[in-house]
């Protein structure tokens, strides 16, 4: 596959063809996930969804927020919902997270959970060939066992067409 651009080396880099700016961070910092998200983290590791209802436009907020962003009132309670739903939109990637070109691509989908209104989560699409993604399709959560769970969003593996899921 042709790709347009140009690519920088490592070659590039030693041979000073760009600028660079060597530089070491000593960063320290702490940082809460806060009551919502580290609920959902934990019920991750658990092999659960928790969302947050907004009683006004009933929508379950996934990752949950203790306020509604389109209401502006507090979240009401805890809800769980399934780890299945449908592809609202999907991108096909050939850029990994650190820049560089991926021969297989990633399938980035937002899928909505079923439940949850109108509210959806980002994850990336598996066991799925790009041109077979469709909008609307039925996906499911692909976990990591549970042994491997840390409580983080990578605790699921990806989405899956729904017939393909274990």
């Amino acid at each position: 596959m042709v790709y347009s651009g140009i690519g920088i080396s490592p070659q590039d880099v030693a041979n000073s063809r760009y600028l660079t700016v060597p530089y070491s961070a000593n960063l320290r910092y702490r940082w809460s996930t806060g009551a919502a998200v580290g609920r959902f983290l934990a019920e991750l590791k658990n092999g659960k969804i928790v969302g947050r209802k907004c009683d006004k436009c009933k929508r379950v907020l996934v990752p949950p927020r203790m306020f509604c962003e389109r209401d502006f009132i507090q979240t009401s309670k805890w809800v769980y919902v399934q780890d299945a739903g449908i592809v609202d939109t999907y991108s096909i990637s050939y850029i990994a997270a650190d820049a560089s070109r991926l021969e297989k691509p990633l399938i980035v989908a937002v899928i909505r959970l079923d439940g949850t209104g109108e509210a959806g989560i980002l994850h990336i699409l598996g066991g799925i060939e790009p041109k077979d993604v469709m909008i609307g399709m039925r996906v499911k959560a692909v976990w990591k066992p549970k042994r491997r769970r840390v409580g983080a969003i990578t605790d699921i593996r990806y989405f899956a067409p729904a017939g393909d899921a274990k």
